[in-house]
């Protein structure tokens, strides 16, 4: 009897066992963990930790929390201009919702990739066809992939999917004729350079004019000036020479200097005979009167 109660005690234990280990679900910081009965989701346990479900009747699946990355197919894309490109991209996205998740897509992460690698390239397809082959090659720094994760806005919601980015590893041209556009942007760029080195000289050649115009000012007012300055220099000496001689002796000095010099500027150039009356008052000097 006490063998029975024994083994009856053991089987009750392991029992309790199953039952409260089937009860317990263990939920990770990377993911979420839907609580279903009878295939609804009934609890979504976000906060990583231990829970607790009915035992044998519901049961529990983990969904990724954590953000993932997923490499598009390269592609073939047309421009505005009618040029083909190839694009290559990845997104980074994560599950926003795990119960639209589930429901729509089973809790499936390939069934999401495939969408948003649907939902991504029409995308691209769609900005890529406003742009020209030239703009978009400006824009690979960044810009273009936010106006593709932009466009997507929030397509992917009703999914449970959040795009977090859009990122181009490369979009270049076919092998065949990406020389002839590089060569034509290079064109396209020294005619831009050829215009602004005109519009330049341009410029440099009104300063030039402009600048010529204000020295031949400024000399023509400077010598206008420097004739007044002399105009009132030579009247002020004639006036000093005035007050200077203004009696008879010193008035027949000046007339003398004045006749010596008369004198000497006639004798200038070579061999020259000055004819003097005797009444001249050079002449006085050499008779001694």
């Amino acid at each position: 009897m006490k063998n029975v109660k024994k083994g009856l005690g053991i089987v009750i234990a392991l029992a309790a066992v199953i039952v409260l280990s089937s009860a317990i679900v263990v939920t990770y910081p990377d993911e979420y963990m839907l609580i279903k009965q009878f295939g609804e989701i009934v609890k979504v346990v976000e906060e990583p930790g231990v829970s607790f479900k009915v035992p044998f009747i519901q049961d529990n699946t983990p969904v990724p929390k954590e953000l993932q990355l997923y490499d598009i197919p390269k592609s073939d894309v047309i421009t505005k201009d009618k040029k083909t490109m190839i694009a290559d991209a990845f997104v980074l996205w994560k599950i926003s919702d795990p119960v639209l998740f589930t429901r729509h897509l089973n809790g499936q992460v390939a069934q999401a990739q495939s969408r948003i690698s649907a939902t991504v390239f029409s995308s691209m397809k769609s900005v890529i066809s406003n742009m020209d082959q030239a703009e978009i090659i400006e824009n690979r720094d960044g810009k273009l992939a936010l106006d593709i994760c932009e466009n997507i806005g929030k397509s992917l919601d009703g999914y449970g999917i959040e795009v977090i980015a859009v990122e181009t590893k490369s979009l270049d041209m076919p092998d065949d004729n990406k020389q002839s556009v590089y060569e034509r942007m290079i064109s396209e760029r020294n005619n831009i350079a050829a215009t602004y080195t005109a519009e330049g000289k341009s410029s440099a050649q009104k300063i030039l004019n402009d600048t010529s115009k204000e020295i031949s000012v400024m000399k023509s007012e400077a010598a206008a000036e420097a004739e007044k300055i002399k105009a009132e220099g030579e009247a002020e000496y004639m006036q000093i020479l005035s007050e200077a001689y203004n009696d008879a002796d010193k008035a027949d000095f000046y007339n003398f200097v004045r006749s010596l010099d008369a004198a000497k500027a006639s004798l200038k150039g070579g061999d020259n005979t000055l004819i003097l009356d005797k009444s001249s008052p050079i002449a006085q000097i050499f008779y001694g009167y």
